[in-house]
């Protein structure tokens, strides 16, 4: 069976586009019927929990409702290095209809085939020159079991490690091994965070991309991206943007689309920042940290970030993971190089060596997490942020109260309020426009 190659197989989004569910159904239709028919076994690789915004659980359900009369319906959630989703997160996400047979767990450190080389002079041209290793190209095995079609489903994004999250992230990353993960993390580090966020062409995406088409370009890949961004008046979750396509340009429209809707570029720093972790969405600070991530050009120097974390129960979603930032902490770019020099326990895992220098403040700013009862008081301050007791945090700055953006407090104290740090990027113009 032959498929037409045409890049973009549907579009549709803008700024002032917000698609409802029933005209989404038609957009995923519609993509499948562009693409070519028919399938008798297709791999979905929609995000986990973490990206619960994205829509990708409502697609998925599609997707599945369309096609599992007449095909063989496999789901594997692009976990990357994630917890494995049970079963009240898989129903959460992607509802009740689809069988838990067809669910698939990856396993970043085992389930995963060796697919070629990415030679160490391209690492040093695209990094200029600040790494020069090899990497691995490496994914997991099932993606060569004979599907007729894999659709990589997700949302894009301001990213801290790629610049614009999904697209050929979500197999390198999201379904790839550790070498993979562990070097390209490392490389969006070195390069410097501020260089990447929010930024369609990287250093990273450079890799990945090349993984992808020079190494799986056999497999039937094809890209669903939605754009998602909160409407200014109600406050609510709107999809302004659904593309599917096999190659660069649907990815680059949706950037485009994500730089205008969900970057936020400020005129003057900000002092003091709150931002909540939904506990369903952010149990670790592996994930919690893009309340750093995402708000680091924000901040002044001498400011405050106070994370509100109430479903806080560990640092690393990997066991591994969890132990490096335990023991080395969020202490900035030359600690954590010297560690990496030092220690083969944490050069070993380069991803949270980068993970470390992301999430510091590079003691511009002081970082105040307020974790719930799983989290000790020793646990934060053993990892380099400064603890607040979230009843009393959360009594000043109630998150039921604040509005997303600046807030007047009662005794005239202003802060910048985030609902969801996964959902943008915030930062200062001349800061943004200078990394560039």
């Amino acid at each position: 069976m032959g498929f037409t190659k045409m890049s973009i197989y549907v579009e549709k989004g803008g700024e002032n586009v917000s698609i409802s569910s029933s005209e989404l159904k038609e957009l995923v239709a519609a993509s499948f019927k562009n693409i070519g028919k028919p399938f008798k076994k297709i791999l979905l690789l929609p995000p986990d929990i973490t990206r619960l915004n994205s829509q990708a659980g409502p697609i998925t359900a599609m997707i599945y409702e369309m096609f599992s009369s007449r095909a063989q319906i496999d789901i594997m959630p692009a976990l990357g290095t994630h917890n494995v989703m049970p079963e009240h997160e898989l129903r959460s996400m992607f509802g009740k209809n689809i069988p838990l047979e067809c669910f698939k767990a990856h396993d970043w450190r085992n389930d995963i085939v060796h697919k070629g080389t990415v030679p160490g002079t391209m690492l040093k041209e695209w990094s200029e020159g600040k790494v020069d290793y090899e990497v691995n190209v490496e994914v997991n095995k099932t993606l060569f079991s004979g599907y007729d079609l894999i659709i990589s489903i997700g949302q894009v994004v301001p990213h801290e490690v790629v610049g614009m999250a999904n697209y050929t992230k979500n197999i390198m990353v999201g379904v790839g091994g550790s070498d993979t993960i562990n070097k390209s993390h490392f490389l969006g580090a070195v390069y410097n965070m501020e260089r990447i966020m929010g930024r369609a062409d990287t250093p990273v995406r450079k890799l990945f991309n090349y993984g992808v088409q020079k190494f799986m370009g056999d497999l039937p890949i094809y890209y669903m991206l939605t754009v998602m961004a909160r409407n200014k008046n109600t406050g609510k979750m709107e999809m302004k943007g659904f593309y599917t396509g096999d190659n660069d340009e649907a990815f680059l429209k949706a950037s485009l689309l994500s730089q205008q809707t969900n970057l936020e570029l400020l005129d003057k720093p900000l002092k003091k920042v709150i931002v909540y972790l939904d506990p369903e969405e952010f149990k670790s600070t592996w994930l919690g940290n893009k309340a750093v991530y995402r708000t680091r050009m924000a901040i002044d120097d001498d400011g405050e970030l106070i994370v509100l974390a109430p479903g806080l129960k560990e640092f690393g979603e990997d066991k591994e993971i969890d132990r490096l930032i335990r023991k080395y902490g969020y202490r900035g770019t030359p600690a954590t190089l010297k560690a990496v020099k030092d220690n083969d326990d944490i050069r070993k895992n380069l991803s949270a060596a980068a993970h470390l220098i992301h999430g510091s403040s590079e003691g511009r700013f002081k970082i105040t997490y307020c974790p719930g009862p799983k989290v000790s008081k020793e646990e934060i301050l053993g990892a380099g942020f400064e603890y607040g007791d979230l009843a009393a945090v959360s009594a000043k700055y109630n998150p039921e109260k604040l509005k997303d953006g600046f807030n007047t407090m009662p005794d005239g104290e202003e802060v910048f309020y985030i609902s969801n740090p996964a959902l943008g990027l915030w930062a200062c113009r001349n800061k943004f426009e200078a990394a560039g």
